[in-house]
């Protein structure tokens, strides 16, 4: 199906300020939805005019929008590449805190367990007795 030369030329014009970046009553984002709007046709309309409707479909990577949209999604991916290291590094962190922790319980559980031997031992001094060997020398 076909639509009258005019409305082809206002989808064409619509289009092609779509593409360059320069919507007029649309936020610019390159949709047969903003395309109709700019064009000022109904939606039936616009769907009828298939070969206008197939470039679009062609040039919708190349578009200002288009190109945003790729950017966004590279920065998006590029985010989330470091989230995850960013994630492993604090998870070997974590690991090294734990072990740390392990380590120290395990020298105060054997600190306590000296000093508990170092109490239980005798600390008194007993004087020998030296009465004999001292009343002999005299």
């Amino acid at each position: 199906m076909t639509v009258s030369p005019k409305t082809e030329r206002a989808l064409r014009e619509a289009m092609e300020r779509l593409l360059a970046g320069a919507p007029e009553r649309t936020d610019g984002k390159p949709t047969k939805n903003d395309l109709c709007r700019m064009a000022q046709v109904i939606r039936s309309t616009m769907n009828r005019a298939t070969d206008v409707l197939a470039e679009p479909d062609s040039h919708v990577g190349t578009s200002p929008a288009g190109l945003r949209e790729h950017q966004r999604d590279a920065a998006l991916a590029e985010l989330h590449s470091k989230l995850r290291k960013s994630r492993d590094q604090c998870r070997q962190l974590q690991d090294q805190v734990d072990a740390a922790a392990t380590v120290i319980m395990t020298l105060l559980s054997e600190n306590a367990a000296i000093r508990e031997h170092a109490d239980n031992r005798s600390a008194a001094v007993v004087p020998l007795p030296l009465g004999r060997a001292h009343a002999t020398r005299e």
